[in-house]
């Protein structure tokens, strides 16, 4: 009996991104219990909930079936519209009104996008070639998160923003799917977004090795300054979990955004977004 070694790299990579995913559920439980999001950013979980969408347009059979990329991805949108429907719920109207533009405009865009697509493009291969370029430059554009708190932890000499196992597990993700992309052929939209994903998995890895044990360099003006800057974009979505993991270590509360960087869908590390109480 032949072991097929693609489907068992997809279900580990199942699992694994499946973890990543729920990351978050320690911020929104934090969100519920204090009716109030804080100073979290919604935004993030718009632009991964996109990333998700176009993975499972990418899987589908009018492009190619990929059964366990749209399992994956299908979850994630699921839960990544929990996560945006608590965080509606509980935003300021300012803040909602601000998101709630913003997937108006992703949701008219996305289904814009793959109408025109399915219709004026016949040949699969060309659809294949079109989403998943897509996909890989989406993809690609979200990795300012690890990037992003990569450099935090090189300028404070701290990996208190860069939890080990989370970094073991955007590395182990990334893996997992880059072999999974070149089992039974290559597939490339697939191994270059996770390729780059194991990649700074490792290389946050070998960070937290150098720096563990090193004396942290206190920077807190040019934290705040760089902070306010993540709030905006999609390294926002870094910040927040890493500097949760800390300081419930150390008995405070704070929340964070997710930290992700799944599966064919997303190659992105979600940080920390310290709160401080205001708006």
């Amino acid at each position: 009996m032949s072991i097929n070694f693609k489907f068992i790299l997809g279900i580990i990579g199942n699992i694994i991104a499946i973890c990543l995913f729920t990351s978050p559920l320690r911020t929104f439980w934090d969100i519920v219990k204090k009716k109030d999001v804080q100073e979290y950013s919604g935004i993030p979980y718009v632009c991964t909930l996109l990333n998700c969408m176009l993975w499972v347009v990418y899987g589908m059979p009018d492009v190619q079936l990929q059964v366990l990329v749209v399992t994956i991805n299908a979850a994630g949108c699921m839960i990544e519209t929990g996560y945006l429907t608590t965080y509606l719920i509980f935003a300021p109207k300012r803040l909602r009104m601000k998101v709630l533009k913003l997937l108006a405009i992703v949701a008219v865009g996305f289904v814009f996008v793959v109408v025109l697509i399915l219709e004026l493009v016949h040949d699969k291969t060309r659809r294949k070639l079109i989403i998943g370029t897509l996909c890989v430059v989406f993809a690609v554009g979200m990795y300012a998160s690890p990037l992003t708190i990569m450099r935090m932890v090189i300028r404070t000499h701290s990996v208190e923003f860069m939890p080990f196992l989370l970094s073991l597990f955007n590395f182990l993700n990334g893996l997992v799917w880059f072999g999974y992309a070149f089992v039974g052929g290559l597939d490339i939209f697939i191994a270059i977004p996770n390729g780059i994903g194991a990649l700074l998995g490792l290389a946050q890895l070998a960070l937290y090795a150098f720096y563990k044990n090193a004396t942290p360099v206190r920077m807190e003006r040019a934290g705040k300054a760089d902070e306010s800057k993540l709030g905006t974009g999609m390294e926002a979505i870094s910040i927040d979990l890493a500097r949760d993991h800390h300081h419930h270590h150390h008995g405070e509360t704070c929340t964070a955004t997710p930290i992700k960087q799944s599966g064919p869908l997303l190659p992105n590390t979600t940080l920390p977004h310290h709160t401080h109480g205001s708006h």
